[in-house]
């Protein structure tokens, strides 16, 4: 299932569902420790991490800029960024694929290494914001060649540290930029002091993951208000486990709550910042039960799903997916909050509109977010537009509408490569 021409049919549930669920590890966490681990003082183990492709461009990507790892029982050992390169004046390529993570992390690393890096990767990736990084990035003392594009393709010229210190920055387009920056700040020579401009940051889940992940590795981060601090230091941690990934368990969730069945997630932390956690207050809300215990979670969903109105600012991943599962409500919804969703891997908001609205649902896009009108529903082709989340989202539409034909697949394994083969043995 990796051809772009491929199609896959979803599998329709034939009754309320009882199943258990183990995903892999979480993406957002698995892609901070690797940058952690490169910026490091001393070698860290990392364990259960999500193995992806996006996991994997991010390994690449230290790798170029002088970060060895090697796969070990349950994960891999990285290694710190090395002391330089043989040759500084030849440039390294850094491939980013549509890996948002992997563009706007390793900046930051490559700035202060030796020699130029040139990053790049998918034209999706072309497409995506990442403009006011680079000019915060310069701010802190970089050198960054764009020809004004703002956007990959870029170079990066490594000068061999950055002076780091304040910086205003905007981050409103995505909640990567201010975490970009407060990853690599420990290693800057002055720390690093941003002091956010502009609209709200999108995900404050993902700040708190990466502030509470700094703290593991030994630095020490502050917030006033809009402004974050984290002071020059040393980091280390010598085995980092990585929680399984909540927003990947959104559509196992959301099973349960289409079919009126349980489905119990393995594993679910019982403390976490990953935004999936969210979850765990929405599904009341659409009439679901919900139980969290030492082994993970259970939910038994109650076979009506009521219409709501929800801000999703917060949580913006689980968008397409809670849109479809929406498209059964017994009355209409509101998703809002969630304007940002226009530059992620695609447009999503014009894609779930138009995508869930060619099955006969009324969706229709807002400002921030979308309109949905449930409607008699019938099968055809869901265009995915190489967004992992979509294939999410047309699976859970295909689990009460015969025929949905899901088109290339393949692009979920950005986050989970065996989703189809778990959804298939989910439903029996």
């Amino acid at each position: 299932m990796t051809d772009a021409h491929d199609t896959w049919t979803a599998p329709v549930a034939e009754g309320p569902l009882d199943a258990e669920i183990r995903v892999p590890g979480s993406k957002s966490i698995t892609n901070r420790a690797y940058v952690l681990a490169a910026l490091a003082s001393a070698p860290t183990r990392v364990r259960t991490p999500l193995d992806s492709r996006d996991a994997r461009l991010m390994l690449g990507a230290i790798y170029a800029l002088g970060a060895h790892s090697q796969g070990s029982i349950g994960g891999y050992l990285v290694h710190p960024l090395g002391p330089g390169r043989v040759h500084p004046e030849e440039t390294v390529r850094v491939e980013l694929g549509n890996a948002g993570t992997v563009a706007r992390f390793t900046p930051a690393l490559a700035a202060l290494g030796t020699g130029p890096a040139l990053f790049d990767g998918d034209e999706a990736i072309r497409r995506r914001p990442i403009g006011p990084l680079l000019k915060a990035l310069r701010g802190l003392g970089a050198r960054i060649d764009d020809d004004r594009r703002e956007a990959p393709p870029f170079t990066v010229h490594g000068e061999g540290g950055l002076r780091g210190g304040k910086v205003d920055l905007d981050s409103s387009a995505s909640s990567q930029f201010l975490s970009a920056l407060l990853l690599a700040g420990p290693s800057f020579q002055q720390g690093v002091t941003v002091r956010l401009v502009g609209g709200a940051v999108p995900s404050e889940p993902h700040i708190a993951m990466t502030a509470e992940m700094l703290r593991r590795f030994g630095a020490t981060v502050e917030r006033e208000g809009a402004e974050f601090h984290v002071a020059p230091t040393r980091l280390s941690c010598p085995e980092y486990i990585v929680e399984p990934d909540l927003s990947t368990a959104a559509p196992f969730v959301a099973a349960a709550v289409a079919t009126g069945g349980t489905v119990r997630i393995a594993g679910w932390p019982q403390r976490t910042t990953q935004p999936g956690d969210w979850l765990r207050s929405l599904l009341p809300l659409l009439g679901a039960t919900v139980e969290l215990d030492e082994g993970g979670l259970t939910v038994t969903g109650s076979g009506t799903i009521p219409g709501v109105e929800l801000d999703l600012h917060d949580v913006g991943e689980l968008t397409p997916v809670i849109a479809a599962l929406l498209c059964f409500a017994e009355g209409p919804s509101i998703i809002s909050g969630v304007a940002h969703l226009r530059g992620h891997e695609t447009d999503r908001l014009t894609a779930l509109a138009t995508e869930l609205s060619s099955f006969g649902a009324d969706v229709r896009e807002t400002e921030d977010g979308l309109r949905i009108t449930p409607a008699p529903l019938h099968g055809g082709k869901f265009h995915t537009y190489d967004d992992h989340r979509l294939v999410m989202a047309a699976a859970v539409l295909g689990l009460r509408v015969e025929g949905v034909e899901v088109e290339n697949p393949g692009t979920v394994g950005k986050t989970f490569p065996g989703f189809a083969e778990a959804w298939t043995s989910m439903l029996g």
